[in-house]
């Protein structure tokens, strides 16, 4: 017995006319009356008595109606029930960039060798925009820095790496030649940081840590769409920016990165996964994150 022969007799019994019926279904007439006429072959029984210009259940097709309906319904459950369990199946990860250097990539290949049936979406936007889309339901795990998103509600919030600053510059900056970096050779030196509009924690950051030195930062641009738009800053005005030591593992050729002596305070990298929603993959993933973090 085939579905459609199902929805076509249900159809014809809510109508109670074969004329009514095959308009709603867009079939032609005799069409529709053929395909029930097969399922009363397959059966047995005639379920419809028939009349010039509409028909009328028999008991037979009385008990069958009430049957036909509740396999529909069951039919309908079941498909609602695997496209909702298929959009389960994707991971939406928001993350920073300077947070995951070094073990994104490699967390990825562990993940989908255990959980193959699982995908992954990665964002990497900028604070801004990571929170709205945490805040509106869109990100099921969020890898940022503090504190960019960390106060973000819904989510359960755990430290996950800690990062060193570290100066970036062209290999031929004066400085370049240095293995260590003072933060007192920051004083009125040009540097190249991320916009306030995109990135509105960057600045007051890099005010905080040079305060204790007595420098204050002499930025000669700020820019907004992130990292990469960054080295390219650093270039071009061959000035300096201060980043997270990960971003040691996306550097072009042309920098170089160095280490300050004595160091700043590290900057903690936190990650939430989403608490409305439990998903064991948003945790499968995280615990793969850490382990990579944790390996020497």
């Amino acid at each position: 017995m085939e579905l459609r022969h199902l929805r076509y007799f249900v159809a014809v019994a809510a109508h109670g006319s074969f004329n009514r019926a095959s308009q709603s279904l867009h079939l032609t007439q005799p069409a529709l009356s053929r395909q029930v006429r097969d399922l009363e072959d397959e059966l047995g029984v005639p379920l419809f008595d028939r009349g010039k210009n509409s028909v009328k259940l028999t008991d037979a097709g009385e008990r069958f109606y009430e049957e036909a309906q509740d396999l529909l319904a069951r039919v309908a459950t079941a498909v609602q029930k695997v496209r909702t369990d298929h959009r389960a199946e994707v991971l939406r990860v928001g993350y920073a960039p300077s947070a995951t250097a070094g073990i994104l990539p490699r967390a990825l290949e562990r993940f989908h060798a255990a959980m193959p049936q699982v995908k992954v979406e990665l964002f990497d936007v900028s604070p801004p925009e990571m929170i709205r889309m945490a805040v509106s339901g869109q990100l099921d795990v969020v890898i940022a820095l503090e504190p960019s998103v960390v106060a973000t509600p819904g989510f359960k919030w755990s430290e996950f790496r800690r990062l060193s600053l570290i100066l970036i510059m062209r290999a031929d900056h004066p400085l370049a030649r240095r293995k260590r970096i003072s933060p007192k050779l920051l004083c009125g030196l040009p540097l190249v940081g991320l916009g306030r509009k995109n990135f509105p924690e960057y600045v007051p950051s890099i005010r905080r840590s040079l305060k204790p030195f007595g420098c204050t930062p002499h930025f000669v641009a700020l820019e907004e769409d992130g990292v990469s738009t960054l080295f390219a800053g650093v270039e071009a005005y061959n000035a300096a920016a201060i980043l997270a030591d990960t971003v040691s593992e996306i550097l072009p050729r042309s920098l170089v990165g160095r280490p300050f002596h004595p160091k700043f305070d590290p900057v903690v990298a936190k990650v939430g996964i989403l608490e409305t929603q439990h998903s064991p993959h948003a945790e499968r993933f995280v615990a793969i994150l850490k382990e990579f973090v944790a390996q020497p």
